[in-house]
């Protein structure tokens, strides 16, 4: 399911590797990004999108005692420092929008811009009031509903492979255990995310209903001239419900 394989600070990788052109590193979602998914390849058209799997995702095995946000943040830190080029550019989908805006405030040195796409991560209301939507504790189905503009774009599950259900399980695994408690967010990170110093651009479904548009516009305010953009008849994964205006958006701010 994977192109390849790459070992960093001796933690080995699943990789995947679309197209050719200036460097992208892609983190992904909740969810690792679905080998045959559209956008990949439309991207692929103007850029080298280079796609791991975290560890516990995918085919990816999670050594034991690594089990924290910063653990991936360092590990994606490393990432960047072994790849040859000078510089590249970092995109972030959903839960891994929480991690390349962590590592965008980290360190900045070899980023060109960095694009994040319905990110999680920040906390904005008080205690009493959701920002996230808990998927751990909602019924999959309402997740489900509110995570698409349409459900029935939602992949199948009765329909998945052996293989593909039991990665599916190992990705919610490996998400509760990184982002339980607190639920997909860093108490911190709203305070550090002015650091970032790379054009930014944050792209929103706008039909989505884990984090809503809202969240979407004060995550872009908190990022010193970052640019928010939404996508019309998508949902919290606009990559995969609208992959031609998804890559449109992309391609168009990395190329300006």
């Amino acid at each position: 399911m994977a192109d390849q394989r790459i070992t960093v600070n001796g933690i080995e990788l699943e990789v995947l590797r679309r197209g050719a052109g200036a460097p992208a590193l892609l983190l992904h979602g909740m969810d690792t990004v679905p080998p045959g998914a559209r956008f990949l390849d439309l991207l692929g058209r103007d850029a080298e999108i280079i796609a791991p799997s975290a560890p516990g995702f995918g085919n990816t095995l999670r050594p034991p005692d690594f089990d924290t946000i910063y653990d991936l943040v360092h590990l994606w830190l490393a990432v960047i420092d072994e790849l040859p080029d000078e510089r590249l550019d970092l995109i972030g989908l959903s839960f891994g929008g929480w991690l390349a805006a962590e590592v965008a405030v980290a360190c900045c040195h070899k980023l060109r811009k960095l694009v994040l796409v319905d990110p999680v991560g920040i906390k904005l209301g008080d205690r009493e009031s959701r920002d996230i939507l808990d998927v751990f504790n909602f019924n999959p189905a309402e997740v489900r509903r509110r995570a698409w503009h349409d459900p029935a774009n939602a992949p199948d599950l009765n329909a998945l492979s052996d293989e593909a259900l039991v990665i599916h399980a190992r990705n919610r695994e490996a998400l509760c255990l990184y982002a339980w408690h607190p639920c997909l967010y860093n108490p911190q990170l709203k305070q550090w995310l002015p650091r970032v110093r790379v054009p930014t651009l944050v792209l929103w479904g706008q039909s989505d209903r884990i984090v809503a548009p809202d969240y979407g516009r004060a995550y872009a305010a908190l990022i010193p001239d970052a640019r928010f953009e939404m996508i019309g008849e998508a949902g919290h994964h606009p990559e995969l419900e609208q992959p031609e205006r998804f890559a449109e958006h992309v391609l168009a701010f990395l190329r300006g």
